[in-house]
């Protein structure tokens, strides 16, 4: 009796499924969209936030971090006017204000940092004011 051999040809082909590195390495690159765009929305305040609104509002981690910039600018802004009426009183409101300044760039930058981090972390002091926009 013979044996009829098999040819590859008759065996049903089986889908490719992406390893596990490769799903990693296209998380991260979505991840490295998803952090870039933030960056931007960040570091543009209230420009990043209306760009952000207009073409990333379905990202939930770019739109986090595009409610975070608004919400530094908005605190800018109030410092600033507050600063201007320390400025009143001569030296000590000259400290007063540089130190105000001093306080919102840091925030200002705390928030690239965060944005590029990868993870949804708020802005000290005025982060939490945010959650409800």
């Amino acid at each position: 009796m013979a044996k009829k051999k098999k040819s590859a040809k008759n065996k049903p082909l089986k889908k490719v499924s992406k390893t596990k590195s490769a799903q990693k390495q296209s998380r991260k690159k979505s991840e490295i969209k998803s952090t870039g765009k933030a960056f931007v929305a960040t570091f543009f305040s209230i420009v990043g936030f209306v760009i952000a609104l207009i073409f990333w509002n379905k990202d939930k981690y770019t739109m986090f971090y595009a409610k975070q910039g608004l919400a530094v600018f908005v605190f800018a802004i109030i410092v600033g006017i507050i600063s201007e009426l320390f400025l009143f009183i001569p030296i000590l409101g000259s400290l007063i204000s540089i130190t105000l300044q001093l306080f919102v760039a840091i925030l200002w930058v705390l928030s690239w940092f965060y944005a590029l981090s990868g993870e949804m972390t708020e802005v000290p002091v005025i982060g939490k004011y945010v959650r409800n926009i």
